[in-house]
Order: C-alpha cells, then sequence, then structure tokens
C-alpha cells in the first residue's frame, strides 16, 4: 500500500519538544511533511495574518523530513502547506502537536493547536488535535506515543465524519488507563489580571486564573483527564447552535410594532 503523507503542524514552534515527538510517530506511518510556526503561538485561536506579509522557509531539523518554518499562526501553516506545499492537492492527514498543555474543555475555543487541527478539517483533511498535561519544556511525550499511533491508524482506516475532526488529551505520567470517547465538559477559566507596576510607575497586567469546572458528568473530557484515561472528543466547525432555531422561530420577528419617537425639532426618529 502507498504510505499516507501527512501534515504535521503546532502552535509551541517548529523547535518544540512535543512536535519531535509526533514527528516520530507519524514517520512509522507515512511521509511527513511539517509546516509549523517559527516561535510560540499558544493562545491564537483561529487568527490569521492578513496585516503583514508572512515569511515562509524550508529547514532542516530532522532527517527524512520536508520542514517549513512559518512566521505566521497555526492557522497560517495548515494555509500555506494546502497552497503552497502541496499546491491544492491535499494530505492524507494532518495532526496538530503535540501541545504543551490541555486543550480539554473551553481551551479548544484559544487553542492554536486544535484551531491549525480545524482548519485541516475545513480543507477536507481528515485532523487531529494532540496535546499533553504538562507546559514543561522537557516534557515527557513517551507516554502518549502508542495512543497517538492507535488513534491516528484507526482514522486513517475508517475515515472521519464529515467535517468533524478529534481532540486527543492526556493525562500527564505514565500510568494510563486507555482511550475514553468524551463530551466537551462545561467548564472554563475564571480569568484574573493581576496588577503590577513597571520600572515608570505605569501599571501592566498578568493574566490568571482558576480552572471551574461546573459539569459532573462522567462522560466528559475533563473527568477521563482525571481519572487516568486518554479523552477523546469529536469537535466540528459548525457554530450552529442547532437546538435553538427552534427556539429562535417561535418568536415574533415579524409582527413586532416599531416604536417611533421624535427628536427636539419634533421629526420622526424612526
Amino acid at each position: 500500500m502507498k504510505k499516507p503523507t501527512i501534515l504535521v503542524v503546532n502552535d509551541d514552534g517548529i523547535t518544540a519538544p512535543g512536535i519531535k515527538s509526533l514527528i516520530e510517530v507519524m514517520q512509522e506511518i507515512g511521509n511527513v511533511v511539517v509546516v509549523a510556526p517559527d516561535g510560540p503561538q499558544s493562545g491564537m485561536g483561529h487568527a490569521i495574518t492578513i496585516g503583514k506579509p508572512l515569511r515562509f522557509d524550508k529547514v532542516d531539523l530532522y532527517p527524512g523530513v520536508e520542514m517549513y518554518k512559518c512566521s505566521g499562526t497555526p492557522v497560517d501553516c495548515v494555509k500555506l502547506a494546502v497552497n503552497k506545499v502541496f499546491k491544492g492537492k491535499k494530505p492524507d492527514l494532518c495532526v496538530s502537536g503535540i501541545n504543551h498543555g490541555l486543550n480539554n474543555s473551553i481551551n479548544v475555543i484559544y487553542s492554536g493547536t486544535m484551531s491549525a487541527a480545524v482548519e485541516g478539517a475545513i480543507e477536507k483533511i481528515p485532523s487531529i488535535g494532540f496535546s499533553l498535561d504538562d507546559f514543561a519544556q522537557d516534557a515527557d511525550f513517551s507516554h502518549c506515543k502508542k495512543f497517538i499511533k492507535t488513534i491516528t491508524l484507526q482514522v486513517l482506516t475508517k475515515g472521519m465524519p464529515e467535517s468533524t475532526l478529534l481532540n486527543v488529551n492526556f493525562p500527564k505520567g505514565a500510568n494510563l488507563k486507555g482511550i475514553k470517547i468524551c463530551r466537551q465538559a462545561n467548564a472554563k477559566w475564571a480569568e484574573d489580571f493581576e496588577e503590577r507596576t513597571d520600572p515608570y510607575k505605569r501599571p501592566y497586567y498578568w493574566l490568571t486564573g482558576v480552572f471551574e469546572n461546573y459539569d459532573k458528568g462522567e462522560d466528559t473530557d475533563v473527568w477521563a483527564l482525571d481519572n487516568g484515561f486518554v479523552s477523546v472528543v469529536p469537535v466540528q466547525f459548525d457554530l450552529t447552535a442547532h437546538h435553538a432555531i427552534p427556539v429562535l422561530n417561535s418568536w415574533d420577528f415579524n409582527d413586532m410594532a416599531v416604536k417611533k419617537t421624535s427628536g427636539a425639532d419634533g421629526q420622526s426618529l424612526g
């Protein structure tokens, strides 16, 4: 069988340890092409670069891997890969990560890692985002590799439902109990901004916060990770709240009376 072509991206930058581990797994499966930011781009979400030119340079970091670094965002990397590297011929798979830090629950909205995978799915490429609960630069990704390979081979073999991608998160530590298919937990960061003062007596702020879980279900990604499982959440980029459409259709938009008011000169303001 012909080896699949796999696009590898991330948001921690092309030299991050996490992407090295992901490349190593993907090399066991197929032909790897890497397009990644030239520096950290965490928390960029689905941002794209429109106000300045992008730099896009070939680099030689790992033997046998075609690699490019990009001055833009993770989503820019996917767009450039499709348009300039593959020239419109799509790869068989897009994988993003392995991210240093979790992208469970609401974090999926802010994540550059997941947004790169979402962009792959928008391009109709089967896509997966991988993240580990460890922000350390020397994080150990070795216990993730066998699960990454298993999940990747399943996606390549079975395919993905239309307009869907996978969000995969790993707990820290080697004693993983297995894989659990989950829903996204109802949880969020309760942010705070720590105020400090610079040498010129001007205030500046550091974002801080506490992660709050409002969801007690045992079918969520937060529960799975807290209990030693690899969480796998199917994600879609259609943000329509389909359950709300019947509610809005019950509202009276067409027969609402238009209230007219007058200005000081007596003329109607509409």
